[in-house]
C-alpha cells in the first residue's frame, strides 16, 4: 500500500462482491472520501459516477474478462462536486489464475478540462481553432465584421475552412436566425448555375414544370455564401454585379423583379487581384464583392494550431462513433507535424477519421495514419521514426525559411517569443543562409 500511496493517480480494488479492499490517498483525495469510510463498502456508494447504473467499467472488465483504458467518466464527491475522471480497470487474479476482483486507477481531469475551456475560450471563434497569430488576429476583427452588413471575401486554398468563417461570420451577425445558404458557384454551368442562384418560372424551360425559387430568395433576411467565386463565366459576373449593385434579381422565365437583402459572403482559392489583371474577372464586381477580405493561412502556415486541432477532431469524432479514443502517440504527433497538409485543416480531420476506423481505444498510433501520412525514409515503418526535437527543428527551419529568416514574424506564426526563438535556433544548430543573416 505504501507504493500505491506515493503515485498520484487514485488506485482501488474490489473483491468478487463490489466491496472496496484497498483504497490509496490519491483514491481519498479526489473522491473526498478517507480510507476507513471507503473500505468494506460498494464501490458505486463511494463513486457516485456517472455509469454507476447503466455501464459499470468495472463490471465491465469483469464480466467480459477485458481490461479498459482510459475511459472518460464524472464522478460526484463528497463536497457534490461533479468531476471529470479517467478510469482504467483491470482484473485481480490469485496465484492460480482465478478472478478474485478488480482494480480500478483513475486520474483526475478538472486542470485539464479547466485549460481546455481556457483554451477554446481564447483560440476558439465559432468552430474555428487557432491559436496562430495571424488567425487570432483574424478573430479579434471578426466580431465587428459579422455585425456589420458589408460583403466579405474569403481568400484561402481547398481545404482550409472558408465556409466555416462564412458560418461564423452568419453565426455572429444579426441575421443569426435567418438563413444561412451556401453555393459552389464553380461547380456550376452558366445555365444551371443562373437558375440556382435566381430561380426560374414554369414554362421557363422544357423541364420546369412549377415555379422554384433561387438561393437568392431562400437567403432572403440571411445569408447566401458563394464559394469559388473566380471560377464563374464573364456572363454571370454581369448577372451576379446587377444583383449586388441593384438588390433585385429576375428569375428566368420572369419580367417581374424580385428585391433581395441577402448578405452576400464570397470566396475563392485563387488569387482575385490577378485574374483582374489578366482581364479574367471584372474589377468592378471584384470591388463590390472586396469590401472586407479575410485571408485564411495554410495548415502549413500555423502548424502550432495542430496539435489543438487534433484533440478537436478526436473528441468529435468520439462522440459520433461512441468510441474513447484518449489521444495520439508521441511518434503519431511527430508525423502529423512533419507533414505539409497539402489539403490543409480538410485533410487533417479526414486522416484523424482514418485513424478511428482503424482504432478501438486509446491512443491512436502511427499505424492508424493514412499511408502517406507515415514517415519512411525509403525505409520499412518504424524502422527510422523522427524524434520530436528532429520535428521541431525542422518546423523552425521551414517556418524562418517561408519568412525570410525574420525573427520577429517567424516567432509570431510559431506562437513563441523571439527570446525563445533565438534559443532554439543556437540549440539546434541552424544556420541561416549569408544572404538572410542580421534579420530581426
Amino acid at each position: 500500500m505504501m507504493i500505491l500511496d506515493s503515485i498520484s493517480e487514485g488506485v482501488f480494488t474490489v473483491d468478487a462482491d463490489w466491496r472496496i479492499t484497498s483504497f490509496n490517498t490519491a483514491a481519498e483525495g479526489i473522491t473526498g472520501v478517507s480510507r476507513k469510510d471507503a473500505i468494506g463498502q460498494s464501490c458505486h456508494e463511494v463513486f457516485k459516477a456517472n455509469v454507476c447504473d447503466s455501464g459499470c467499467v468495472l463490471r465491465e472488465t469483469m464480466e467480459n474478462q477485458k481490461a479498459i483504458r482510459n475511459k472518460a467518466i464524472t464522478v460526484m464527491r463528497t463536497d457534490g462536486k461533479v468531476i471529470p475522471i479517467s478510469v482504467s480497470t483491470a482484473l485481480l487474479k490469485d496465484d492460480f489464475g482465478n478472478v478474485v476482483g478488480g482494480v480500478e486507477t483513475f486520474l483526475d481531469l478538472t486542470v485539464v478540462d479547466e485549460l481546455r475551456k481556457e483554451l477554446e475560450k481564447k483560440y476558439c471563434f465559432g468552430d474555428i481553432i487557432s491559436k496562430n497569430e495571424r488567425m487570432l488576429r483574424l478573430f479579434s476583427i471578426l466580431p465587428q465584421i459579422a455585425q456589420s452588413e458589408s460583403s466579405v471575401l474569403i481568400e484561402g486554398a481547398s481545404g482550409t475552412g472558408k465556409e466555416l468563417f462564412a458560418l461564423a461570420i452568419h453565426n455572429s451577425s444579426r441575421r443569426k436566425d435567418g438563413p444561412f445558404i451556401a453555393v459552389n458557384a464553380g461547380a456550376l454551368p452558366d445555365t444551371l448555375c443562373e437558375s440556382e442562384l435566381f430561380g426560374y418560372k414554369s414554362g421557363a424551360f422544357t423541364d420546369a414544370k412549377r415555379d422554384k425559387p433561387g438561393r437568392f430568395a431562400l437567403a432572403d433576411n440571411g445569408t447566401i455564401f458563394l464559394d469559388e467565386i473566380g471560377d464563374i463565366s464573364p456572363a454571370m459576373q454581369v448577372r451576379l454585379l446587377r444583383v449586388l449593385e441593384e438588390k433585385y434579381f429576375e428569375p428566368l422565365g420572369s419580367t417581374q423583379k424580385v428585391e433581395t437583402n441577402a448578405r452576400v459572403i464570397t470566396a475563392t482559392n485563387r488569387n482575385l487581384a490577378e485574374l483582374v489583371e489578366q482581364g479574367k474577372f471584372r474589377d468592378d464586381l471584384y470591388y463590390r464583392i472586396n469590401v472586407v477580405k479575410i485571408a485564411i493561412p495554410k495548415l502549413s502556415e500555423r502548424k502550432q494550431d495542430i496539435p489543438l486541432l487534433v484533440d478537436h477532431f478526436i473528441r468529435r469524432f468520439n462522440h459520433l462513433t461512441g468510441k474513447e479514443i484518449t489521444g495520439v502517440s508521441e511518434e503519431t504527433m511527430a508525423a502529423l507535424m512533419h507533414h505539409e497538409w497539402p489539403g490543409n485543416v480538410r485533410e487533417l480531420e479526414n486522416a484523424i477519421e482514418h485513424a478511428f476506423v482503424l482504432c478501438n481505444e486509446g491512443l491512436l498510433q502511427l499505424k492508424h495514419l493514412p499511408a502517406q501520412l507515415i514517415p519512411r525514409n525509403d525505409l520499412p515503418v518504424g524502422s527510422n521514426p523522427m524524434s520530436m526535437k528532429d520535428i521541431e527543428k525542422e518546423a523552425i527551419r521551414k517556418a524562418l525559411g517561408r519568412n525570410g529568416w525574420k525573427k520577429t514574424k517567424t516567432a509570431g506564426e510559431l506562437g513563441i517569443d523571439r527570446n525563445t526563438l533565438r534559443r532554439k535556433i543556437r540549440q539546434f544548430g541552424i544556420t541561416e543562409p549569408g544572404n538572410y543573416q542580421g534579420h530581426t
